[in-house]
């Protein structure tokens, strides 16, 4: 992964200093803030809670005709983790399912070069675990690095994109084995492939498509199994653009995961922590943004 990495970063700046030298121009100070309010929060194929809100801000600068692009933000959620809101609910087992809020708060910075981007993010959970935590601490956070390409970037009206994230910190490990059959503590490096297209369409209506999956046993699979397809999703939106103040969507998305899908799982009758960590394959979610 350090290879790869190394690699990229050389390649990125043999394109930077190239392009430089045909055209220039200042550099320009930029912001975006806005929040969504979501009926779930799925991410990466799992469900994550339900009834949310998402506040994201960020602040960056944009050079060289805007193909250079630097940004660092964070981006939160706090929710009830169901949005039925089925407090005490008991199950068939006679098991109660509470609703609770859970906050999280991610840190992120990106470099973008036409087209091409490296990033890292943070993700912080609340729940009295430290800002940085160990390997296997339950529910701790974690720390990921970024490498994508975005066709629509050099390429006009191909928005196509692709990423790869890997977690290199935090909580992303499981026991294993070593050739004696003692237990260890072994980094998974979980990773997630993520491959979409982007279809602007008449009305300042889009279509996002996308596929993701993860390449070896991870935490996407809950560290068991290897190569899954653990997302296919789709997201459709309408934007209106309020005499430039503001921008509001509304947008509705669905997502399968088919990692041992099951009928049994394809839709949890259930509230709470039944449905979270990838459990409940079938997910979906409307919502409105607000972006300024």
């Amino acid at each position: 992964m350090k290879k790869v990495l190394v690699f990229a970063a050389a390649m990125m700046a043999v394109v930077m200093s190239a392009r430089a030298e045909e055209k220039k121009s200042p550099v320009t100070f930029q912001y975006e803030a806005g929040a969504e309010v979501v009926s779930s929060y799925i991410w990466r194929g799992m469900y994550n809670g339900g009834l949310s809100f998402q506040p994201t801000a960020s602040v960056g600068f944009d050079a060289v005709d805007d193909d250079i692009q630097f940004r660092v933000g964070v981006w939160g959620s706090i929710g009830a983790s169901d949005w039925q809101f089925k407090k005490g609910t008991p199950d068939a087992e006679g098991n109660r399912y509470y609703t609770y809020f859970v906050p999280e708060t991610d840190f992120m910075a990106s470099l973008r070069l036409w087209g091409a981007t490296l990033g890292v993010t943070h993700y912080y959970y609340y729940g009295g675990m430290p800002f940085f935590s160990g390997l296997t601490d339950e529910g701790g956070s974690q720390t990921e690095v970024q490498i994508g390409y975005d066709l629509g970037q050099t390429l006009e009206n191909v928005n196509l994109y692709f990423n790869w994230y890997t977690m290199v910190a935090g909580n992303d490990g499981y026991v294993a084995q070593d050739k004696n059959g003692n237990d260890y503590d072994k980094r998974a490096f979980s990773s997630y492939i993520e491959i979409g297209y982007r279809l602007d369409m008449i009305y300042d209506m889009t279509l996002e498509l996308q596929i993701g999956m993860t390449p070896w046993k991870s935490y996407y699979t809950d560290y068991e199994g290897g190569f899954a397809v653990n997302n296919i999703y789709a997201r459709f939106g309408k934007t209106w653009d309020i005499d430039d103040i503001c921008e509001i969507e509304l947008f509705a998305s669905g997502s399968i995961n088919t990692y041992d899908i099951r009928k049994d799982n394809l839709f949890v009758h259930a509230a709470g922590d039944n449905k979270i960590g990838g459990y409940q394959k079938l997910n979906g979610t409307i919502g409105v943004g607000f972006w300024f």
